[in-house]
């Protein structure tokens, strides 16, 4: 068995391209992940998917055959041609594909360091998978151990303090453009979490906000969260609203552009349009006093927000490379445990065998049965105690493999009663995840 991922993200591939290769639904996602399970070689499969990046994470018995079958099947239903996906995805197998889910889920491979959003995002992506039979022990195992990771990277460091996300980045570029915003009156497009983000922190700027959604309910339930400022218009107003705001954000989960060019009306004043979804929202061109800033304009502020974290990133990568290192050796004794407990078992098996022969042959009295017996357990315990102490201690060794298929070997332990080195008892139940 191995760890695969295969990861697009802000850093390796420009918005035009995530935006062929986002799922943006549960049935576009279901319907991908389908594909990729008949795959004899994929095992298990996660598909995470958000406005900076498309990860595969999957378990698998052969790595170049699924990541040819993972090229294709993304080369075909993206239209991007295959000899380009394979330029621009990095690729991680076994200790870097755990070493990447670790980082990705501390948020140090986001576009915003720190940012909080990602954690959940990769919940939601795995609850998902687990509840529809995508994903079981072998990635779950390293899911529930991403997730600690990250929550001992937010308790021994800063990084995630005065959380930062993308939407709390496209107002803090508008505040970069406009300067104070108290008292102006911003178009919030969408009522999802990136949405709601957004509004919060214009909110907090003294922002009036006016939310439009096609869920007029759902517009309707956030602007009350939100309280006096926020205020809700009709989704058949978005026309007429685009035109009368300085700024608008935008982040809806449509498949295709909600503004276009055919909604603008040009204007005297300057506006400010920020589309902060993936695919985007708006698709419009040279129109003059309109400026409309995606995902990956937004670099200036980001790398601000990378010089002030440094230094509790670098805190952060330490724990990130001792857990996976950890998570290994962990995975390193679940293999020796079950050995252990079998040939225990197996010595066992035999000692109570040979007592039952030799009071059956008369070499012991029947009402010494329960004497010898305890005799016969404490000599094999004593005699397997150095081997079973070695055999614990080799697996954090790199030279674990070979031991524990020697030891395999040796004691005639098959396939069938080592199946369960696959299996584990989670610390984490699914229900645990929100």
């Amino acid at each position: 068995m191995h760890y695969l991922t295969v990861s697009f993200t802000h850093k390796n591939t420009d918005i035009s391209v995530r935006e062929k290769l986002s799922f943006n639904s549960e049935e576009k996602s279901r319907n991908f992940m389908d594909k990729l399970k008949i795959c004899d070689e994929m095992n298990e499969v996660i598909l995470l998917s958000t406005c900076n990046r498309v990860e595969i994470i999957a378990s698998i018995s052969n790595c170049q055959a699924s990541l040819n079958y993972i090229f294709d099947l993304l080369s075909y239903i993206s239209d991007v041609p295959r000899d380009e996906l394979e330029g621009r995805a990095d690729v991680y197998e076994d200790n870097g594909a755990i070493h990447h889910l670790f980082t990705v889920c501390t948020s140090l491979d986001s576009l915003v360091i720190g940012e909080t959003q990602i954690a959940g995002q990769l919940k939601e992506a795995f609850k998902f998978a687990f509840e529809n039979g995508y994903c079981g022990q072998k990635l779950g195992r390293a899911m529930h151990h991403a997730f600690r990771c990250a929550a001992e990277v937010r308790s021994r460091t800063d990084i995630s303090k005065s959380p930062v996300s993308v939407s709390s980045v496209a107002v803090s570029k508008a505040k970069d453009l406009l300067g104070n915003l108290g008292g102006l009156s911003a178009l919030v497009v969408g009522a999802g979490e990136m949405s709601q983000l957004a509004a919060k922190h214009l909110i907090s700027s003294g922002v009036n906000v006016i939310i439009i959604n096609r869920n007029l309910e759902h517009a309707q339930a956030l602007a009350t969260e939100l309280g006096e400022l926020a205020s809700v218009a009709p989704y058949a107003k978005l026309t007429e609203y685009i035109n009368r705001y300085r700024l608008v954000f935008t982040a809806t989960g449509a498949p295709h552009s909600v503004i276009t060019d055919d909604m603008v009306e040009e204007r005297e004043f300057s506006r400010y349009w920020f589309d902060i979804a993936v695919p985007r929202d708006i698709e419009v061109k040279g129109h003059e006093g309109l400026h409309v800033y995606a995902v990956d304009d937004l670099e200036e502020i980001v790398n601000r927000n990378m010089s002030l974290r440094e230094e509790q990133a670098k805190i952060a990568y330490s724990i990130v490379g001792r857990s996976t290192m950890d998570f290994f050796k962990w995975l390193q004794s679940m293999c020796v445990d079950p050995i252990i407990k079998e040939i225990r078992d197996h010595a066992k098996e035999c000692s109570m065998q040979e007592l039952e022969k030799a009071i059956k042959k008369g070499y012991i009295p029947q009402e010494f049965q329960e004497q010898v017996a305890k005799v016969l357990h404490h000599a094999f315990n004593s005699f397997l105690h150095s081997p079973t102490k070695n055999l614990k201690d080799v697996a954090e060794k790199p030279e674990a493999d070979t031991v524990v298929q020697a030891v395999q070997y040796i004691f005639d332990i098959n396939e069938d009663q080592t199946k369960r080195m696959n299996l584990y008892k989670c610390e984490y139940q699914m229900g645990g995840i929100k």
